[in-house]
């Protein structure tokens, strides 16, 4: 069945994520603000859109990263009409892989190694990257340019997440906060994320398709389903 309601009716649809296959995408925030639950997001929009999706955790288990699929995936179903939602559960495990690295292994060649081998076997074929704890702190730009080159050359489009800190007040022009705000160039979309005083989560987006964004698209993180809603 068709699953074009889904992405109708998704939050993120005006974000136009869809344009390009090798654009990057890099979600911020500080610790426990909901990171993880907007990736996971992002995914089941691509592969509702007929992309093949690898999630990347790093210093994560499988069991634990495959559970936030299915929460947000559980919450999705009471909240819209499917007439088959096990042919949905069903279609998001087949399009969708999740790869494991411990911190300290994480390096274009093994991620590109990894991904080779199951390119070249015809064993899964992906269209977007989502790269879930990522250690900014620790990186240089030589090393994601290096990453940004690999998406260019599989032509596939990837997602970031990074951890801001308080207390650290560096930023850059864009308003992008460090760690990242020395490389925040490389990235085609930016969204931070900012709790609000009703306990509701702010995207606020910073750069969409490339271009700097002043006023924001108004959407929210529920803090209760940790999902995106429209204001």
């Amino acid at each position: 069945m068709g699953y074009e309601p889904l992405v109708q009716q998704n939050p993120l649809r005006v974000l136009n994520m869809s344009r390009e296959n090798n654009q990057l995408g890099l979600v911020m925030a500080r610790a426990g603000l909901g990171k993880t639950a907007l990736l996971v997001q992002i995914a089941l929009d691509a592969i509702l859109r007929g992309k093949n999706v690898i999630h990347v955790s790093i210093g994560e288990t499988i069991d634990k990263t495959k559970k936030w699929y299915d929460d947000i995936l559980s919450t999705i179903l009471q909240g819209h009409s499917v007439t088959r939602p096990h042919e949905l559960v069903d279609m998001v495990a087949q399009h969708r892989m999740i790869m494991t690295f411990k911190v300290a292994a994480f390096t274009r060649s093994r991620l590109e190694e990894r991904l080779n081998d199951l390119v070249l076997q015809d064993i899964f074929r992906p269209n977007c990257l989502i790269v879930d704890g990522f250690n900014f702190d620790q990186t240089d730009r030589e090393a994601l340019e290096d990453l940004k080159n690999l998406m260019e050359t599989m032509d596939m489009q990837a997602w970031f997440s990074a951890i801001c800190h308080r207390g650290d007040d560096r930023v850059s022009p864009a308003g992008v906060p460090a760690p990242c705000h020395e490389v925040d160039d490389l990235f085609d979309m930016i969204i931070l994320l900012k709790p609000e005083h009703d306990a509701t989560i702010q995207l606020d987006i910073i750069r969409n398709s490339g271009e700097l964004v002043t006023d924001g698209k108004g959407l929210r993180l529920d803090p209760t389903t940790m999902m995106v809603k429209e204001m």
